[in-house]
């Protein structure tokens, strides 16, 4: 009986910690991980059911129409307007305060990736890593936080 509620009160403490980590709600500016240039501004959003998502709200240092459309896409985002566009969704937070289990869009290639996030200690600095199959094979990317 009481080892229950010792495992109680730890797993409580541990969805607190968690809880009372930075949120990667926000606007966060794209980082290229190949340029190292600015790309998009990408607002991220947690659902009631917990799940995070990001839609692309601005396009920076882009040549050409003012809202390029994802020619590379397949489905229904093929040929749709990026701006506007879910680039990012499906994650849910874990017991380290990560963000697993979801997917990202690379709309200059219109791949969808396995998703993994997570977040510096001061919240202004965001991972993205996209993945095929096992982490090992997919990159980083560091967005940083834009002020509201």
């Amino acid at each position: 009986m009481q080892w229950r509620v010792v495992a109680g009160l730890a797993l409580t403490l541990v969805v607190a910690t968690v809880q009372a980590g930075p949120s990667p709600q926000g606007r966060w500016q794209t980082i290229d991980d190949e340029t190292g240039k600015a790309k998009s501004v990408v607002e991220l959003q947690v659902s009631g059911e917990g799940q995070l998502s990001g839609r692309v709200v601005e396009l920076l240092n882009h040549s050409g129409q003012d809202n390029p459309l994802c020619e590379a896409c397949e489905g229904e985002r093929h040929a749709q307007p990026i701006k506007g566009m879910t680039i990012l969704w499906g994650l849910r937070a874990d017991e380290d305060g990560r963000w697993v289990g979801g997917q990202v869009l690379d709309p200059a290639k219109g791949e969808v990736y396995k998703a993994k996030v997570s977040l510096d200690e001061d919240g202004q600095q965001l991972h993205l890593r996209g993945f095929i199959g096992i982490e090992a094979l997919g990159r980083t990317q560091t967005w940083r936080r834009l002020a509201p």
